[in-house]
């Protein structure tokens, strides 16, 4: 038989993987007796754990929230990702120091054997440009965000550089969702005064208090939040996750020397010197000045569109180098 604190982790452990237990399961699955495992979920109340008891043919148990957070238990791959998780929210401008003094806590307590792991899996986050200068929001601002969108209160803020001003007025929205993109935290709102969806980055918001009256929540376009978000960030009004402008190409360089640079583009290898690029983005000529990147001759497959952005581009390339060599020549 297992020794007290092993079958009392053994416990615990099956106790927070599942949210009902008979005694009779847990019996069977520690090699005890029915009164072992009442005896041993009395000492886990004892060291704080809220296990509630239900009746029933042979009883059962359950691992209920409670005003304190007792000591968790994780398997050794749960440890490891959970500490690669706050490795890589560190680097937030939004949570970054809490999930820091929470990874060292956790370090603190770790076995020899998974620090070793940790420590040779360092994750270093690196900020986007310009988020330097952002100020943190917090942890305690995401949960009072987080506990409006569950209450449905307006919420008013100032915003980004309309903060400096006094004489601009707050934002008034009506929150939605909180999610995160490419290392920021964003909030999804109803602006009310410009009827409107907007997305707003939450380190940019200065809140104002008390929070405003209650309201009915709408439906985002696409009813979909990942599509809406991507979609907005693409240019589109959040119904759809695809580009507004596609288009295809072939260009005189080899698969593998322009796949890295696709982003999520298709990449398809037509011969060792040749591959075909299909590629999306928020204007013609802006796909066509991503595609001019390439350096390297380009034959447009389609649409119409992306021939006639080249056109527009070359002509506006040519026009600056005339400047340019004018300029010289004076």
């Amino acid at each position: 038989m297992q020794k007290t604190s092993s079958r009392l982790l053994a416990l615990l452990s099956l106790l927070q993987t599942h949210r009902d237990w008979s005694g009779d399961d847990l019996a069977v699955r520690l090699d005890i007796t029915p009164r072992t495992v009442r005896r041993d979920i009395d000492r886990l109340r004892e060291l704080g754990y809220p296990i509630l008891a239900f009746k029933g043919p042979s009883g059962g148990y359950r691992l209920a929230a409670g005003s304190q957070l007792p000591p968790l238990l994780f398997d050794d791959g749960q440890a490891v990702a959970l500490a690669l998780a706050l490795q890589a929210a560190a680097g937030s401008a939004t949570i970054g120091e809490d999930a820091a003094r929470a990874l060292s806590t956790i370090r603190q307590v770790m076995p020899s054997r998974l620090r070793q792991r940790i420590d040779m899996l360092q994750v270093t986050a690196v900020q986007s440009p310009g988020t330097g200068n952002a100020s943190p929001a917090g942890t305690n601002f995401l949960a009072e965000v987080s506990r409006a969108i569950h209450a449905r209160e307006e919420l008013r803020f100032d915003y980004g550089h309309d903060a400096t001003d006094p004489a601009e007025r707050p934002r008034r929205t009506q929150p939605h969702h909180l999610v995160t993109w490419r290392g920021h935290w964003y909030l999804i709102a109803w602006d009310l005064d410009r009827a409107d969806w907007r997305t707003f980055r939450v380190d940019r918001i200065r809140p104002r208090t008390p929070t405003g009256p209650r309201f009915t929540p709408r439906d985002l376009p696409g009813d979909d939040v990942a599509a809406f978000v991507t979609g907005r960030f693409r240019g589109t009004d959040g119904s759809t996750a695809d580009w507004p402008c596609r288009g295809e190409v072939v260009l005189d360089l080899p698969a593998q020397a322009v796949a890295p640079f696709a982003q999520d583009g298709i990449v398809e290898e037509l011969g060792p010197d040749r591959c075909r690029l299909s590629l999306g983005s928020w204007s013609w000529t802006g796909l066509a000045a991503t595609i001019g990147r390439f350096d390297t001759d380009i034959h447009v497959i389609g649409p119409p569109q992306l021939t006639a952005a080249f056109a527009e581009l070359a002509a506006r390339f040519s026009s600056a180098a005339g400047e340019s060599t004018g300029q010289k020549r004076g």
